[in-house]
């Protein structure tokens, strides 16, 4: 199973970036798909997650900001972000498992960088 992560890079405060996760290897639509995000000295953190019957989980940051998607047609997961802020900061990365918290396979993460 592989993950490719792509999408991040440095944004100005208030900018919006669309991260993409692409997989291969194992049944798309059949899993979860979830993006996580590590911030310097912080522990990692689920931002977002969709389940393969389309439920949406997002943490109390996120809401109303970030929304995630899938296409499982094209194998792929996506996270639009928009209305960034220097504390979204982190790499991310994706995921997919059986549920979104948990999940078994993880991508190589993507930087992104907010500032100005």
């Amino acid at each position: 199973v592989q993950l490719q992560a792509s999408g991040g890079g440095l944004v100005q405060p208030g900018g919006s970036l669309r991260l993409s996760c692409e997989a291969s290897g194992i049944i798309f639509s059949r899993n979860a798909v979830g993006w996580y995000r590590q911030a310097p000295g912080k522990q990692r953190e689920l931002v977002a997650g969709i389940t393969a019957g389309g439920y949406t989980h997002y943490t109390d940051s996120a809401k109303g900001r970030f929304t995630i998607s899938r296409d499982n047609a094209e194998n792929t997961g996506f996270l639009q972000m928009n209305n960034l802020r220097p504390e979204d900061t982190a790499v991310y990365y994706c995921t997919l498992g059986e549920r979104i918290w948990n999940p078994t396979y993880w991508g190589q993460g993507t930087l992104v960088t907010v500032s100005s």
